[in-house]
């Protein structure tokens, strides 16, 4: 799976970023190319070796296909919530957004706003909630090439309904 400078990628658990440079790092007489991401949201920067970028979950961006699926994991209203402690749901939900999967994230927002809907959330969960709403809205507007602002709206729509 390679990547071109210029071409945008998700980082697990961080969003979208852009591929900046590929750089090369000598380690004990061994030469390594580093992908260099630059994250859009906050401007952070992430290094990743080339080899192992797949394995840290780095992708590219889904289809415009695709984000139909996620809005039908928001909609969907047959699956039970979770209903196990809220440190044994941190935990999952924290599991499923690291791994950067669509879906996955979705499913946590798709929770967290339903239990929105039903009470005041903690701090943990309003912290959580941000963080899966900031990272589907990213990867979104990026996949359908429009600003976060109406992707915002449609995610909120659908938590109205």
């Amino acid at each position: 799976m390679g990547f071109e400078v210029g071409e945008k990628a998700i980082v697990p658990n961080m969003g979208v970023g852009i591929l900046k440079e590929i750089e090369t790092v000598s380690v004990a007489e061994v030469d390594y190319r580093m992908l260099v991401f630059k994250i859009l949201y906050n401007g952070s920067v992430y290094k990743t070796p080339e080899t192992k970028a797949e394995a840290n979950g780095i992708r590219p961006v889904i289809e415009v296909e695709a984000v139909e699926k996620v809005y039908d994991v928001l909609r969907d209203r047959e699956t039970p919530t979770d209903k196990q402690t809220w440190n044994r749901r941190y935990r999952e939900y924290m599991n499923k957004i690291k791994t950067g999967d669509p879906l996955e994230v979705a499913a946590v927002l798709r929770d967290l706003a339903l239990l929105k809907s039903e009470k005041a959330l903690s701090f943990g969960e309003r912290k959580m909630y941000d963080q899966a709403h900031s990272l589907i809205v990213q990867e979104i507007a990026v996949a359908r090439d429009v600003d976060e602002k109406v992707i915002t709206k449609e995610i909120d729509d659908i938590f109205v309904n």
